[in-house]
């Protein structure tokens, strides 16, 4: 491929979904990226995450990271394994977590394909390979370069970013770029990629930051459909109290799938809190997560820029914290049949070791499972909350008893009124509002929310996976015009695919044969369905 002599932008995740964020540029100077996450959800959206990326990785000349969460940086190990060779730049705080989440990746992802294998086996099927190994990520740190906020870098001839506050995570930034265009008289296109835009009341943060005037804005609207009760510090630990002593005084276990960076130490922060006050009872409190107790550290080496940390860390030295690092210490958590509390990634328990927790404790009534974020279409999380009788867990169907409850005011997001008043705070934005990483109903809720707030209709845009635009000539969508290959139609990103509506027939005729009167009548099921498969064949 030649130099091109515009400025183009691919959509290459996070197009009417939340995960897999990544945008492809490319100009008269080269291309880059801006995050290289990973596809979270649906067996059919994970497969992304094994296939070729649509660019050439030897090709791009360097990425730009908003953050650390997986979603967003996670295929980064692949990028470098698959030919890329250029410098990653980030903040220090996302440079750190990384050195930490990106190895447990690599990990998470061979102990799960080792998993899987053995089913293979079983079943006389080829074995598959990881998306990446341990060994693979901790090779791709050396190609970390730290940035501070707020002072510009040149990563390339034709390109210069500067990294903004974004209230989110630790590290977490929106990005500004400036790309010059081919004419040289021509002043440099300016855009700015929001990353994941914190709420205005976050434990550990200041509220977002970021300048004015812009050609594009590219913003986050995960949340964009839905306005929350935005909680301060002891209103936060109220209703925290509230749902752990009813989960407690059932004799119990209060299970949290909690993401590892982040929303854990927030968590032990203010059941600590509670514990300390007397608002809870005192009990166990297991954190079983060797990512999410390596995370802790970074935070205390970075408490210097958090806001709300006078104790640097100190909440975590209670002696019923116990910290649950090998396998063997994990396993040792089921002795316990109550009266405790149990964190353990993911928060959206499609992987790592919260899954064994709910295999063990979702059939017990005195079970109480507490989401604490958001939860992607078709992951083990949104199953739960939506109020699935029966889950499957590693292969094996496991019955629903315990009480699912669910609290979106630790989410790391911004909700519609306050992407609404992010987004007001960056005019005049010249060309279009660009709007990703949500679902298609929170992305129609916040392009609605802005023309309700005087932001034109046509001025704001929803890109599709793997659309490309033209930047310089305007909005107009290039994807058709090159007859782009899409990696899957749009539509299969969106939610729950044919693996979901299986898991749960299965689940279905299960019920409807063990309650049927008699041996007959499960014949009789058993017949019409075989007679329906004949139909379709």
């Amino acid at each position: 491929m030649g130099a091109d002599i515009a400025i183009f932008l691919k959509f290459c995740g996070a197009a009417q979904t939340v995960t897999g964020s990544c945008y492809w540029i490319r100009h008269p100077g080269g291309q880059f990226l801006i995050d290289c996450g990973m596809f979270q959800g649906s067996k059919t959206v994970k497969e992304l995450n094994y296939g070729k990326f649509p660019f050439d990785p030897k090709k791009i000349d360097f990425v730009l990271l908003t953050h650390a969460h997986i979603d967003h940086a996670g295929l980064i190990p692949k990028l470098i394994r698959d030919g890329f060779d250029g410098p990653v730049h980030a903040t220090g705080g996302t440079v750190d977590l990384l050195s930490y989440m990106l190895p447990d990746s690599g990990y998470i992802q061979e102990r799960e394909v080792e998993f899987l294998n053995r089913r293979k086996q079983q079943r006389g099927k080829p074995p598959v390979e990881p998306i990446y190994t341990r060994a693979d990520a901790e090779a791709s740190l050396a190609r970390f370069r730290a940035t501070d906020y707020e002072s510009w870098i040149d990563p390339a001839p034709g390109v210069r970013a500067r990294y903004w506050n974004a209230g989110h995570l630790l590290g977490a930034a929106s990005i500004e770029v400036e790309i010059k265009p081919a004419k040289k008289s021509a002043p440099p296109m300016r855009v700015l990629f929001s990353g994941d835009i914190g709420p205005e009341f976050k434990l550990f943060h200041h509220p977002p930051e970021a300048p004015e005037g812009w050609d594009y804005v590219i913003s986050e609207g995960t949340y964009g459909d839905r306005a929350r009760d935005d909680l301060d510090g002891p209103a936060r630990r109220r209703v925290l109290a509230r749902e752990a002593s009813a989960a407690l005084r059932r004799k119990g276990v209060l299970l949290i799938p909690a993401f590892a960076v982040e929303r854990t130490q927030e968590l032990l922060a203010d059941l600590s809190h509670l514990m300390r006050s007397g608002d809870i009872p005192t009990v166990p409190l297991f954190l079983d997560s060797p990512l999410a107790i390596r995370a802790t550290e970074v935070f205390r080496k970075h408490a210097h820029e958090l806001a709300g940390v006078g104790d640097g860390g100190a909440f975590l030295e209670a002696s019923n914290i116990h910290f649950t690092e090998t396998t063997e210490e994990s396993k040792g958590i089921h002795r316990y049949d109550g009266g405790m509390i149990v964190m353990a990634a993911s928060g959206m328990c499609d992987a790592g070791r919260i899954r064994h927790h709910l295999k063990r404790y979702l059939p017990s009534k005195k079970t109480t499972v507490l989401l604490t974020g958001y939860q992607a279409p078709a992951t083990l999380g949104a199953l739960l909350a939506a109020g699935a009788r029966a889950v499957r867990i590693q292969g094996e169907d496991v019955r629903v008893n315990a009480q699912i409850r669910q609290i979106d005011f630790y989410s790391g997001h911004a909700d519609r009124d306050e992407l609404v008043e992010w987004i007001q705070g960056r005019r005049p934005i010249g060309r279009k509002v660009i709007l990703t990483h949500g679902e298609q109903a929170a992305l129609d809720g916040l392009k609605a929310a802005l023309t309700t707030d005087g932001i034109d209709a046509a001025d704001v845009h929803i890109p599709e996976l793997d659309e490309e635009i033209d930047l310089e000539r305007g909005i107009r969508s290039v994807t058709d015009k090159r007859k782009v290959k899409r990696r899957a139609p749009p539509e299969s990103v969106k939610g729950a695919d044919w693996h979901n509506d299986l898991a749960q027939f299965s689940l279905d005729l299960r019920d409807a044969l063990e309650g049927a009167a008699d041996e007959k009548t499960r014949a009789v099921i058993l017949r019409r369905l075989r007679r329906a498969l004949e139909k379709g064949g």
